[in-house]
């Protein structure tokens, strides 16, 4: 934004504020949730009226996202905008949000598949698409990205962030606010971004949502708060606060997150909203008494919106004339929401909606993204890709199913309009003959079949918000279908409709090959069909570490080594780990097969030596491998760059992830990835929040996933 537009705004705001009276400034602070009643609606209307509400939440409910919330009315929000603009006080319009996070009537992916892909560039183009179908239907405003950086697969929520690394968080970050905002807000084909849950709610003790977290000021600097630094420089507009506590202190009622960290230390200049209930939430924590309490606790921490509770509606005049909160604390408020409704466009055209859109183009894109996501994990005998004219037995619970393959928060596309995997299986030619299951719990697996595909997972049901698992398997049922089907002797293919990372022992060593296809979207079943028949070569990875049991959670890559050592991860001493199981991770994070094979060579360095300030002056380290194509058809391999601190004032990972290149190779071809490692890739933040580089020694490791040993040395000086 230029200076002369910035003081347009200011002056547009300065000039509302003077006229609007302090229940009606509180009002811009009010945020409610779609009326589901007669009377509810009447009431809202009358609200309205009164200048009592800021903005409108497109949903009902905590967990919306676990429940199918209908069509949006858009002829009701049309005549809600209008009482707003025509009568009330100030004729100030209504900020519309909603749950967009991961699709509208196309929907995507889940996010942690997202992240599988690792091409944000196309990520990036989804969310633009995802924007339009969500402006078409009188949305502005969209809770997402979710970038809590996960270390518990049992958390339900994994599902909507990047997974256990902050580099793929940042990414997520970047494409997701790029993709809804765009350019301009004022275009009517995107919406305002929100970075949430801001901070640490994907620490949650023992993956039970909700629940308390630890967190350090050094974990939470190097770990947690990345993403979110990466989605302001980005420009997201929006912010919503976590209701989890860190260290015994609600982030809701935190100064300390809020504003000492949020806006002093990551530079955020924008709206803050509190996640659902939130503030009344507050007294459940034990750290206020009364809704008074709660309210002005939340504002002076920096919370400008109260999603659904009306604590600021009904207490904030009193805490105001009972000089618990200032007036110039809550006009600040009131500014920021009147900013972003102002930079949106609301003001000059407050009805505005995207009158069409393509949507063949965003299924394509879509389809696109699901089969890049699926992540093969096992391919013994090379079975995959299948042969033509063999004869095909398809078995298993997800053969017909069609909800679970959009996966949680799934607020507006429709089941009736995915395929099932079987349909998409019977549009295939190229069988010798293909059998179908039924989806019972006990088939007869066919004689006459070459290989047998088993459509196995989980229900959406079982992910996403409220929804923390203990036992991260496949059910008892599913479990036995493998075995059953490894008993026949025949080649089996396990193809996984999931939502989170999978404990993998008894499901991938009992199976020939494994493709991860996740709860891919409304293209999951023909993205799956493009993989296994070969039309597509996969190519996505895990963002996330499979561990063998679950018992072994926490378990991620960008670990710490101990004095002895006794790293599970990277095997420095695993009978220091466990006596009754092997510690390290089934399959590592950046982990994926392909149909093709690719080598890459030893790495070679431009310098070794660099002076700290020379990094300061924008000099930097240049690393090159090169990566050939060895197999028999095209494919894409992902080079990825980690970077060891070896010796630093704190205890450093052994392994993180800095940067990538995704390369595709035609069979035979060979290509150059290039990598340049900057002062901003070395350093690491203490824990007061201040960025350091110290001299000493760093290994820099570039492979095909966290294990690689292909290293190199390098010194700071």
């Amino acid at each position: 934004m230029t200076d002369q537009n910035k003081e347009r705004l200011d002056s547009q705001i300065d000039a509302l504020l003077e006229k609007m009276t302090l229940h009606e400034k509180i009002g811009q602070l009010n945020q409610q949730q779609g009326p589901k009643t007669p009377d509810e609606i009447e009431e809202l209307k009358e609200q309205i009226r009164r200048g009592e509400i800021g903005s409108i939440l497109l949903a009902s409910g905590a967990t919306a996202g676990n429940d199918r919330q209908g069509r949006i009315n858009t002829e009701l929000y049309e005549l809600l905008q209008r009482i707003a603009v025509e009568e009330s006080p100030n004729g100030i319009p209504i900020l519309f949000g909603r749950d967009v996070i991961h699709g509208h009537r196309t929907v995507l992916p889940i996010p942690l598949a997202q992240a599988a892909s690792w091409d944000f560039e196309t990520v990036e183009r989804c969310y633009s698409d995802v924007a339009e179908e969500a402006a078409a239907e009188g949305v502005h405003w969209s809770f997402a990205p979710m970038l809590d950086l996960c270390r518990d697969p049992r958390w339900g929520r994994i599902i909507e962030g990047a997974g256990e690394d902050p580099l793929m968080g940042c990414m997520m970050a970047k494409a997701v606010v790029h993709g809804f905002q765009g350019k301009s807000l004022s275009d009517k084909s995107l919406l305002v971004a929100c970075a949430k849950h801001f901070v640490g709610y994907g620490a949650s003790e023992g993956g039970r949502d909700y629940h308390r977290t630890e967190i350090s000021d050094y974990s939470l600097y190097n770990y947690y708060l990345p993403a979110f630094r990466a989605a302001i420089k980005a420009g997201s507009e929006t912010v919503m606060s976590s209701f989890n506590d860190i260290n015994g202190q609600p982030v809701t009622s935190s100064r300390k997150y809020l504003t000492d960290i949020l806006r002093g230390n990551l530079g955020f200049k924008g709206l803050v909203v509190s996640d659902y209930d939130a503030i009344e939430q507050l007294i459940r924590q034990g750290v206020a008494e009364t809704p008074e309490e709660c309210a002005a606790m939340a504002l002076n921490a920096g919370v400008d919106i109260d999603m659904f509770d009306r604590f600021y509606l009904n207490e904030l005049e009193n805490a105001v004339n009972n000089g618990k909160v200032s007036v110039e604390t809550v006009e600040l408020a009131v500014k920021r929401v009147l900013r972003v409704k102002l930079a949106y466009g609301l003001f000059e055209n407050p009805f505005r909606r995207l009158s069409s859109y393509d949507r063949e183009q965003h299924i394509k894109h879509a389809r696109k993204l699901a089969a890049d996501s699926m992540v093969l994990l096992k391919n013994d005998g090379l079975v995959l890709p299948l042969s033509p004219n063999i004869n095909v037995a398809v078995l298993g619970p997800f053969l017909y199913e069609r909800r679970a393959l959009l996966g949680s928060w799934t607020l507006d596309g429709k089941a009736e309009e995915t395929r099932c995997f079987a349909e998409a299986l019977g549009e295939r030619a190229g069988f010798g003959k293909l059998w179908l299951g039924s989806g019972e719990k006990r088939e007869k697996i066919p004689d006459e079949a070459d290989v047998v595909v088993l459509a196995l997972g989980e229900s959406e049901k079982l992910t996403g918000e409220a929804h923390s698992l203990s036992n991260i398997t496949l059910t008892s049922d599913q479990l036995e279908l493998i075995r059953r089907a490894k008993e026949s002797g025949k080649k089996t293919v396990g193809v996984l409709f999931c939502g989170r990372p999978l404990a993998m022992t008894g499901i991938a060593d009992m199976m020939d090959a494994v493709l991860y296809a996740w709860h891919g979207g409304s293209c999951t079943a023909d993205a799956v069909c493009d993989i296994l028949f070969g039309d597509a070569s996969p190519c996505g990875r895990l963002p996330v570490t499979l561990p063998r049991l679950a018992t072994h959670i926490p378990l991620y890559y960008n670990v710490t080594s101990s004095g002895r050592p006794v790293n599970c991860y990277y095997n420095e001493n695993p009978q220091c780990c466990y006596e009754d199981s092997i510690p390290t991770p089934f399959y590592p994070f950046g982990y994926r097969l392909s149909y093709t094979s690719f080598d890459i060579s030893e790495i070679k360095v431009r310098q070794y030596r660099l002076s700290i300030e020379q990094l300061r002056n924008g000099e930097s380290f240049e690393f090159s491998v090169t990566v050939k194509n060895t197999g028999n058809r095209q494919g894409t391999q992902t080079v990825q760059l980690y970077i060891r601190d070896t010796s630093a004032s704190m205890m450093r990972p052994l392994r993180e992830l800095k940067a990538f290149r995704k390369l595709s190779l035609n069979k035979g071809e060979s290509k150059t990835a290039t990598f340049f490692v900057s002062l901003d890739m070395l350093g690491y933040y203490i824990p007061n929040g201040e960025y350091v580089l110290e001299k000493g020694k760093f290994e820099i490791y570039i492979g095909e996933n966290c294990l690689t040993e292909n290293f190199v040395q390098i010194y700071v000086d």
